[in-house]
């Protein structure tokens, strides 16, 4: 097989926190593995580690929510991304209300959208999420802020591993 790494060190995509409910669980992680995939019909797909409570709360749930983390928003991405939610409540320490089929909306992130999940697709240590908009938290007018990079994020010690 083929070492990808050549190619990907130079990516820098955005960051997000992707929410999800089932039942009365409720999770979210910090994901950097994500895209617009359609564009008629609409589609974006969300790819979740394996190995973490959000990927095991999502196989349940039928909708999936994907936040836009500006720059200043890493501290966001140190709860999402550093914690597990085998061992915290996420949500305690966050403001969020319950969007669609109670799929955590974060109070603090204002570009956001819910998706109902398609398809899901295997791939290997990642489970991807194919999802069609429902609700839709578009940026405010002006001139979009900065987004928090993978760049700025690199350093954290994950809560699973990959």
């Amino acid at each position: 097989m083929t070492d990808l790494d050549p190619f990907t060190d130079g990516l820098d995509g955005p960051m997000y926190v992707v929410t999800v409910a089932s039942g009365d669980e409720r999770a979210g992680c910090l994901v950097g593995f994500a895209s617009q995939c359609s564009i008629d019909p609409p589609a974006f797909a969300v790819w979740l580690s394996v190995a973490n409570r959000t990927y095991r709360v999502a196989r349940e749930a039928d909708h999936l929510t994907v936040h836009l983390l500006r720059r200043d928003q890493r501290a966001l991405a140190e709860l999402f991304g550093e914690e597990t939610g085998d061992d915290v409540d996420k949500f305690a320490r966050v403001g969020w209300q319950p969007g669609e089929q109670g799929s955590p909306v974060l109070n603090e992130v204002h570009t956001w959208f819910t998706g109902r999940i398609r398809a899901r697709i295997d791939g290997g240590d990642h489970m991807g999420f194919l999802l069609e908009p429902v609700a839709v938290c578009p940026p405010a007018e002006g001139p979009p802020p900065p987004l928090l990079r993978y760049r700025e994020v690199r350093d954290l010690d994950a809560g699973h591993p990959a």
